[in-house]
């Protein structure tokens, strides 16, 4: 009985042993983990730091760069358009400091702006597109030859772009002032644009967009723009269609056209219009479409330069 007795009592001190072994020795792993934690967080925190520090510095870097284009900006375009005219088109997500400074650098150049037009959101919703497609081919000018594509972004396209733009080969109006009037009429009716006073036709177009398209039908409405963009180009001496490195995503309207090896070969992007160097790009691929030339410029992954004539950087 003793005996038996003294085995239990071993064999219990033998488990409260190992169970204090087991405590102390979590207590020890615990500690470990937490100072190792905690030297990783001072790591991170130190890593986060430097990064701030290097985006900050690289952010002077490009506001000093921005404000050498603005100030340089005027003097590189000064003769670029002289004489030419341009008609500015905007969606409804462009912004209008972009706009207003675009607008003063085409004077810069030497052009003139011949009036703005304002795409809406209706423009480009997917559940209006069979409305838009119907007054345009009502509105149709006579004489005028619409493309086959049936969808409502080139119609749209043809439709403005014949009574927006000159003829590039003789630089007189397509169509009449009353055609141009009913136009812009019947698209203010129904809600799909928003016309400046007293627009006329210019030689060349700027189409001014935003970021990439976001929510329910994104990607419908990037291609609803660059498919108009596109046709504005082919109605005329030449278009740039310009936005901010967003536009150049996937569901952006320089992203759809960038993916359209027909559409680059004839329409110039410019990915960054929200910058002064991005501005003065746009300037220059007027000048290039005039003479026959298109391109990818801008700071997008997607573009071929920063400006026409600047070669691409090797990586």
């Amino acid at each position: 009985m003793i005996s038996l007795r003294y085995h239990i009592v071993s064999i219990t001190a033998c488990f409260l042993a190992l169970a204090v072994g087991v405590v102390l020795g979590s207590t020890a792993l615990n500690g470990s983990l937490l100072s190792g934690l905690a030297d990783q967080k001072k790591d991170l925190g130190t890593q986060v730091s430097d990064l701030e520090a290097q985006r900050n510095a690289l952010n002077a870097r490009l506001s000093d760069a921005d404000a050498f284009a603005g100030t340089m900006g005027p003097k590189v375009v000064a003769g670029a358009l002289d004489k030419r005219s341009v008609v500015i088109v905007t969606t409804q997500d462009a912004r209008p400091a972009d706009r207003d400074a675009l607008k003063k650098l085409v004077g810069q150049s030497g052009a003139s702006v011949t009036g703005e037009l304002q795409l809406t959101n209706a423009f480009t919703d997917p559940a209006k597109a069979d409305q838009l497609r119907d007054v345009v081919t009502r509105l149709q000018p006579a004489g005028a030859k619409f493309p086959t594509a049936g969808d409502s972004g080139t119609l749209a396209g043809a439709l403005l772009g014949s009574v927006l733009l000159l003829d590039k080969a003789t630089a007189k109006p397509q169509s009449s002032g009353d055609e141009l009037a009913a136009a812009l009429g019947g698209l203010t009716d129904g809600g799909f644009v928003k016309p400046s006073q007293g627009v006329q036709p210019a030689q060349l177009a700027i189409v001014l967009t935003g970021a990439q398209q976001t929510g329910d039908g994104a990607g419908d409405r990037a291609a609803t723009i660059a498919r108009f963009a596109a046709q504005m180009d082919r109605s005329g001496a030449g278009t740039v269609l310009a936005g901010d490195p967003g536009s150049a995503e996937g569901t952006g309207p320089i992203g759809v056209v960038r993916a359209d090896t027909s559409a680059t070969s004839i329409l110039s992007t410019v990915d960054n219009a929200d910058s002064a160097a991005g501005r003065v790009a746009t300037i220059l691929a007027l000048q290039e479409q005039l003479n026959g030339g298109s391109g990818r410029y801008g700071i997008a992954g997607n573009a071929q330069s920063i400006a026409p004539g600047v070669a691409a950087p090797r990586n």
